[in-house]
């Protein structure tokens, strides 16, 4: 038998098919604090509780490409890179049939962002982490989502991602400060990252506090 008769005789609804979402954590820094997008559901399941951006994934989309539909059309956001978080499969996590979800992080510059006027806002990520008013089990998913920005802090370059392309090491070292959730000594922080940025010959105006120098990230951090 070739692969064609086999397929043609081949019957899928001898099998269940359960349902796939995306859902998408955005992090900012907003007020000094780690911020999360969530919008109010205004539909059941979960009606009026908070839940991630998300979608059910298209036949002819890939995880990606729902992901990125999602994120535009509930936000009006787009050219935003992330990244697969984890894959969500508990029975019982969507009370309307077995749903799976694959989720993913962001991590953007408040400076960047411009919701329009609706539903999505930044809430504070360690208060929807440890909140039992969430829905689905997406509380979980914000969790996790900031225990993998805390483990990459230290081995990537992805407390760049939250501060603007020039910035100050006091602006950089306070993102730090915040993805990790503890004080840094200035020269250690400084010493670590000294191979990482680069000088612009700029300087702030100094109008409220001592001119600091101006960096940027160097183009062969990856």
């Amino acid at each position: 038998m070739t692969e064609q008769e086999f397929l043609k005789q081949y019957h899928r609804e001898d099998y269940d098919r359960p349902s796939v979402t995306v859902d998408l954590a955005l992090f900012t820094i907003q007020d000094e604090k780690l911020k999360v997008l969530m919008i109010h559901r205004k539909e059941h399941p979960f009606q009026g509780k908070l839940s991630l951006v998300g979608t059910f994934v298209g036949m002819q989309e890939s995880l990606d490409e729902s992901a990125v539909r999602a994120l535009n059309q509930k936000t009006g956001l787009h050219d935003i890179y992330f990244e697969q978080l984890y894959t969500w499969g508990n029975l019982d996590r969507d009370p309307r049939m077995r749903v799976i979800s694959v989720s993913y992080y962001a991590l953007v510059p408040s400076e960047s962002i411009q919701l329009p006027e609706g539903d999505a806002q930044f809430y504070s990520a360690d208060e929807i982490a440890n909140s039992d008013e969430i829905a689905f089990d997406h509380s979980q998913i914000v969790r996790y989502g900031i225990e993998r920005i805390r483990n990459k802090v230290n081995y990537t370059d992805i407390a760049f991602s939250l501060v603007p392309e020039e910035f100050t090491l006091p602006q950089l070292q306070k993102v730090y400060e915040i993805l990790l959730g503890q004080k840094l000594y200035k020269a250690n922080f400084r010493k670590k990252i000294a191979d990482k940025i680069q000088p612009t010959n700029k300087m702030t105006s100094g109008e409220a506090h001592r001119p600091s120098h101006i960096y940027r990230k160097k183009e062969s951090i990856c």
